[in-house]
């Protein structure tokens, strides 16, 4: 897949870096899926660095359903309209890996989830034990074209 030109605008270095983004490990364009690899940072915890903050982890859902997005259709991106987080286990440092996909895509609303994993021994998902964090979200189409 080749990146658009504003593909920069769309997911900033700066934002990318004060998340923790590591890494697009895979995105498929049918029916829009992506796997994107975190590393969860000291920065990014509190209570002694044992547990990461939601705000962090909410980012990192958020992301890759962006991602998966633009793996389906590069020209376009979204705007969060709801999104609903299930935490369902502490996330502690290191790294943690995002699944995503596209649920249902309308004519103006995308249907969207996503499960973090630990990172398994590849750096790729660890989904042995069920995801740590699951998320839905709604959002609005915004096409450039």
């Amino acid at each position: 897949m080749t990146e658009p030109k504003q593909s920069a605008e769309r997911f900033p270095p700066l934002l990318a870096q004060a998340i923790g983004f590591d890494a697009v490990l895979r995105l498929e364009a049918t029916p829009g899926s992506s796997i994107v690899r975190y590393v969860a940072r000291i920065e990014h915890t509190h209570s002694g660095g044992r547990i990461v903050q939601g705000g962090f982890v909410t980012a990192w859902l958020d992301n890759s359903m962006a991602y998966a997005v633009y793996a389906r259709d590069p020209e376009t991106t979204i705007a969060s309209l709801d999104l609903t987080v299930s935490f369902l286990e502490r996330i502690g440092q290191g790294p943690i890996v995002a699944q995503a996909r596209v649920l249902r895509w309308g004519g103006r609303v995308v249907f969207l989830e996503s499960e973090l994993y630990p990172a398994d021994a590849a750096g790729g998902p660890d989904t042995t034990r069920g995801p740590l964090t699951r998320a839905t979200s709604t959002a609005m189409l915004v096409r450039s074209h």
